[in-house]
């Protein structure tokens, strides 16, 4: 399981790396954000990737037991299927339950970090992370920031375009040089605009102003607190408890249905694992995974039903569990993993 794990968390790692980077390279997020940013995310998948290992290193651990004939021997000195499936379990469970703490409690505050640090990025503008050709959106869309050359080393650009808004009223800057400073009071950042055109109107229509200026000095980075909007995947489990809202419904449905999915996916892995010594090496575990891929996308189309409103809260995304845990049934009644009938006797 470790293993598995450790494969697992550094392949989302390097792909939500590789997206950050991305992101830090055009100068829309800070450099040294990017490894917290990426230990949030992974803190956040674990809710689903240890479900998958726990199913995965069932089916290959009892597996490779099952096509070396130790499953056969421990059957014959007395360790049934029966004590096979209370220890897997016993694991399961407490395996579950850290599932349940990350879904409950980190997954509401790893994703409002995530959200945090997103609009900070947006609202703290750094003329050093800009690179020349692009259009920066700032404080929520509110101001648009273009230049045509940047000089990172001297913190420096050229021909650059400012638009702001501020309700209905608008104003586009031009300046041919514009140096970014810090203040030494306060700490924040602006920008010294230089030989350039102030524009000022309106969307009513009504009459604009142009305004020549050699020098001016521009606010860039007030000191104002972040107002981060309503989200549902950072809002508390008790806060999506209380709520009647479609979308909260499903979420909260989703932090409580994690460790559920722990078990079962565990349990599965019971009977799946059965394998002969002619079999191939991964027959089972090719079929596990489709068995999982097709659980889980059916588990987010259930959850995208219920914001919809094409489910209602009950049976909600149950019934995708309980679909699971009658596969399990199934598949232990077929292999014989549940009853095995003696006489009139069950064991």
């Amino acid at each position: 399981m470790a293993a598995i794990c450790a494969v697992l968390v550094a392949i989302f790692a390097s792909y939500s790396a590789a997206q950050y980077l991305a992101d830090a390279v055009s100068g829309l997020f800070p450099p040294g954000a990017l490894l917290l940013m990426l230990v949030l995310r992974i803190a956040i998948a674990l809710e689903v990737l240890l479900p998958t290992t726990l199913y995965l290193s069932v089916v290959i651990a009892l597996g490779r037991m099952h096509r070396d004939s130790e499953m056969i021997a421990l059957s014959s000195c007395g360790v049934g299927t029966s004590r096979v499936l209370k220890s897997v379990f016993y694991f399961a469970f407490a395996i579950a339950i850290l599932v349940a703490g990350l879904s409950i409690y980190v997954r509401p505050w790893a994703f409002k970090e995530v959200y945090r640090l997103q609009a900070y990025a947006k609202s703290d503008f750094d003329i050093s992370r800009m690179e020349a050709g692009n259009f920066y959106e700032i404080k929520s869309d509110r101001l648009v920031i273009f230049a045509e050359k940047v000089d990172h080393k001297a913190n420096r650009a050229e021909g650059v375009f400012i638009r702001s808004q501020d309700g209905q009223n608008l104003q586009v800057i031009f300046a041919k040089q514009v140096y970014q400073r810090t203040e030494a009071v306060h700490g924040r950042r602006v920008l010294l605009l230089q030989d350039g055109y102030l524009y000022e109107f309106t969307r009513s229509g009504e009459k604009g102003k142009i305004t020549q200026f050699q020098r001016v000095t521009y606010l860039i980075s007030p000191n104002e607190s972040i107002a981060l909007k309503y989200k549902r995947k950072a809002a508390s489990t008790g806060h999506l408890f209380r709520s009647r809202k479609l979308k909260d419904i499903a979420e909260f449905q989703w932090r409580l249905s994690t460790p559920l999915s722990t078990l079962l996916l565990a349990l599965l892995g019971v009977p799946l694992s059965r394998t002969t010594p002619r079999q191939g090496k991964y027959v089972k575990v090719v079929a596990a995974v489709l068995i999982f891929a097709v659980y889980y996308n059916i588990t987010i189309v259930a959850k995208n039903w219920i914001e919809k409103g094409v489910l209602n809260a009950v049976p909600g995304i149950w019934w995708v569990q309980v679909s699971l845990a009658g596969l399990v049934l199934v598949l232990l009644w077929r292999t014989g993993d549940v009853f095995v009938r003696r006489g009139t006797k069950m064991t």
